[in-house]
């Protein structure tokens, strides 16, 4: 279901799970809200500002990993499947959970925005809801329409109670359990 709504599901978990198994490489499909996303593929700033935040975790973190495109269960229940652009976990927690792991040792998910229509939906509010649902501690999301990083924290009844944004170029605090400082000045080069 559509987080916050009676909507029923467009098919079940299992039908979408079938079908992510089968898609192409070229694309990549998420349930979100009980509907099937189709995520672009990232382009070339999208990549560069993923492997810029890999690279602040592993330097500052090294007993983490900042994993890209890690599908986890998320939402109430675990009905969601989603493919975030970073999961931070500890080093090895993903070994043997296959397609689709259980979150609950995700201290953080990243989105970095795409520019396609269902860009807001999705990972500006969508992702969100399914990943406070779940209790992930965390959620970064770097906004390139607006030249913003946003801190998501503290979930609660399925809600991160505190949202806290920055323009590019400021210094990020990422609250406990991340505990990383990003310096977002290296963002300015991806904006456009």
């Amino acid at each position: 279901m559509t987080p916050g709504s009676d909507e029923p599901a467009q098919m079940p978990v299992e039908d979408f799970e079938e079908l992510a198994r089968a898609a192409p490489e070229t694309v990549t499909l998420e349930f979100i809200g009980g509907r099937l996303k189709v995520k672009p593929v990232p382009d070339g700033d999208h990549a560069e500002i993923t492997m810029w935040l890999i690279r602040q975790c592993m330097q500052q973190r090294p007993e983490l990993d900042l994993h890209p495109k890690q599908g986890l269960l998320v939402e109430s229940y675990r009905k969601g499947r989603a493919r975030p652009d970073g999961a931070l976990a500890p080093v090895g927690y993903f070994a043997g959970h296959g397609d689709w792991a259980d979150a609950a040792g995700v201290l953080m998910t990243v989105e970095v925005t795409s520019f396609d229509s269902d860009t807001d939906s999705r990972d500006r509010r969508e992702k969100g809801i399914g990943y406070a649902q779940t209790g992930i501690p965390v959620f970064l999301l770097v906004d390139r329409s607006s030249d913003t990083v946003t801190v998501h924290s503290e979930p609660s009844h399925g809600t991160y109670q505190k949202h806290v944004s920055y323009k590019y170029g400021d210094t990020v605090t990422l609250p406990d359990p991340v505990g990383i400082t990003l310096d977002t000045e290296k963002l300015k080069d991806f904006a456009h």
